[in-house]
């Protein structure tokens, strides 16, 4: 087996990343199956403290900022996260580096016999498995987990972490975790252990009262961002932006001040304030991690895909909104950090997403539109995707692929346009590796996978 090999077997067992499944229960969301995995290689997630990070929208930037501040205080870190934007690698990390093809290889050869006698054994379920078994051997001292899907059901849920986090819960996925922000909180909030301090990000009232309510049931102390510890906005510009932190209630923390990150968005001080609090809460349970490396660790964070600026001139942004909240907080930032500018649209997305919302979000700053398709199996027809821009009142040109997207989307452009490609992950990562070609740039690891 080599490496292509290896990921198109991961890919060939039950993927949802792929295929829509129609109910989150117990019966297709079965934490048996990966418990029973992982206790035939030796429960390789007990050899290691963690951080759990649930949430609809920035978990994954969350999970960046604790690592990177976790690693620069000189701790041994695992980062695991999902999707990948370029390539598989990218989910399973030690101390920065993405996992080796060879790493890959060997262990999905490890743990294919294993699979064959666990019948109905997911796509998610083995790479978790793999990513856990690949920190475990990498003698790492703390991972950072992101959950795949809701919290509760979640393959990453077998973790007992040191923390818990919940980032800014909306609506997605509400086939499977609701219809409501209750209902979705609810799944989200199923990470919460007993006695295991949880941070919340912001939440509207609904969602907040719905992890309350859990974390009073399960007696864990939830730490609320805006509530417990409070953050505010400094200067900004297009290289990053400062926040303050303090907090509000038990006293003070050393933690408490004012930080710079290199991230664009007001969404990302949410994000921030959330990690800032988390590691406070890390250094209550004897973390070492001193002032000046939770600073270094939030100026090195990188999280490509998210708000990113690819070209100053032309202006060309990416970002991996895929849902109306995204959506409606992209159109906020743009409108904020770019008051002059309005878009020629580059959009792409998942079959299983609301488009209609996105859509309905991001129309209305657009001057021309130009839908397509990314290269993944969920990818919606441009067709059907053109029917729905007309729907909410736009009109879209049809592309066939991304790399023809980019070169007509940089034609239609004039001075006072910028280019913004969004809809999916899926989508930024096909762009991003289609301007490196017209630019001549290194092109980022791609496997397909």
């Amino acid at each position: 087996m080599d490496y292509v090999e290896a990921i198109a077997y991961l890919h060939g067992l039950t993927d949802y990343e792929t295929k829509r499944v129609r109910r989150y229960t117990p019966e297709a969301f079965d934490l048996s199956r990966v418990e029973r995995l992982l206790e035939a290689v030796g429960n390789p997630h007990r050899r290691f403290e963690s951080v759990h990070i649930a949430g609809t929208k920035g978990k994954g930037s969350t999970a960046a900022m604790i690592e990177s501040c976790l690693r620069t205080a000189g701790y041994r870190t695992a980062l695991y996260t999902s999707p990948h934007l370029h390539t598989f690698r990218e989910r399973i990390r030690v101390g920065g580096h993405k996992i080796g093809r060879g790493e890959v290889v060997a262990l999905v050869e490890e743990l294919r016999p294993l699979v064959k006698r666990m019948p109905g054994v997911t796509t998610f379920e083995v790479i978790t498995t793999m990513g856990f078994l690949h920190f475990a051997r990498s003698d790492v001292d703390v991972a950072v987990v992101e959950v795949g899907l809701g919290g509760r059901l979640d393959a990453t849920n077998v973790l007992s972490p040191e923390v818990a986090v919940i980032t800014s819960i909306s609506l997605d996925h509400t086939y499977l975790l609701g219809d409501t922000l209750g209902e979705v909180a609810q799944e989200k909030g199923g990470i919460i252990k007993s006695g295991i301090p949880t941070v919340s990000a912001p939440q509207r009232a609904e969602a907040i009262q719905a992890l309350e309510a859990i974390a009073q049931r399960r007696e864990a102390p939830l730490i609320e961002v805006c509530r417990d510890w409070d953050y505010e906005a400094g200067p900004a510009d297009r290289e990053g932006q400062t926040f303050s932190v303090r907090q509000i209630a038990n006293g003070s923390s050393s933690l408490e001040g004012e930080y710079w990150i290199p991230l664009l968005g007001r969404h990302q001080l949410e994000n921030a304030a959330s990690a800032v609090v988390t590691l406070h809460e890390l250094r209550e349970q004897g973390f070492e991690l001193p002032v000046e490396a939770v600073h270094q660790g939030l100026r090195d964070v990188k999280w490509p895909g998210r708000l990113e600026i690819l070209s100053q001139d032309p202006l060309v942004i990416v970002d991996c909104a895929h849902n109306p909240y995204s959506a409606r907080t992209l159109r906020g930032a743009l409108q904020e950090w770019f008051p002059e500018r309005s878009w020629v649209m580059v959009f792409g997305a998942s079959a299983d997403k609301d488009i209609t919302g996105m859509l309905e979000a991001l129309v209305p700053i657009s001057d021309y539109i130009i839908v397509t398709r990314a290269n993944h199996p969920r990818a919606t027809a441009p067709i059907e995707l053109a029917d729905v821009v007309a729907d909410v009142g736009g009109g879209a040109e049809v592309s066939v692929n991304v790399e023809k997207s980019l070169e007509r989307a940089l034609a239609m452009m004039d001075p006072d346009n910028g280019l913004l490609a969004t809809g999916s992950i899926f989508l930024v990562a096909d762009l991003r590796e289609a301007w490196a070609r017209h630019t001549g740039e290194p092109l980022p690891e791609s496997d397909g996978g």
